[in-house]
């Protein structure tokens, strides 16, 4: 009989504060170095992009990092989250962290097969199960986003945009950017 190790929450509090980034989703551990400077880059774009439109559409909430705990063996930092401010009010907890799906989530491409595997394939479904309702994977290298939309229970790729393109969502009505400006910047 074989046993496999399923990490927890209370396993990340033991784990040192030494600036790498820890995720555990389906009670596997995920480690990641500290990010390229692009990658914090264009998520920060991203995020005053997202923000600057809520701020004038008073719709949600962007955030850049938020802690995302689903369950014990679902507790994870991802790059940018959108959330209306219906799914704010339930979603933030009394420890600062979300507990339930924002409406969007944005994950920026680090590279490495773990990476790749963690945002393509274990958030992706992880994601979907919870109920996020779009799903953005940013590769700041190919300067491109790839937009996961729900459809019957799941998030299906919908489009892959391209730096020259125009992002809209039906999520966020009245947003609109070109991709070239969450890249401008990125040699």
């Amino acid at each position: 009989m074989t046993s496999s190790l399923r990490w927890t929450s209370t396993d990340l509090e033991a784990l040192p504060d030494d600036g790498k980034r820890y995720e555990i989703i389906d009670g596997e551990l995920f480690v990641s170095k500290q990010p390229h400077f692009y990658h914090q880059h264009v998520c920060g774009k991203i995020y005053r992009s997202l923000e600057n439109w809520s701020d004038k559409s008073k719709l949600g909430q962007a955030i850049i990092a938020p802690g995302l705990v689903f369950a014990a063996g679902d507790d994870l930092v991802p790059d940018v989250a959108w959330l209306t401010k219906q799914r704010l009010s339930v979603a933030l907890g009394d420890d600062g962290k979300l507990h339930s799906a924002p409406d969007l989530m944005v994950e920026v491409l680090s590279p490495g097969p773990t990476n790749l595997r963690r945002d393509r394939e274990a958030k992706l479904k992880l994601y979907a199960r919870r109920g996020v309702l779009e799903y953005w994977i940013v590769d700041w290298r190919a300067q491109s986003i790839e937009i996961y939309r729900r459809l019957n229970n799941n998030l299906g790729l919908f489009a892959t945009l391209m730096k020259g393109d125009l992002l809209e969502s039906p999520l966020l009505p009245g947003f609109s950017e070109q991709l070239h400006t969450f890249f401008s910047g990125v040699s």
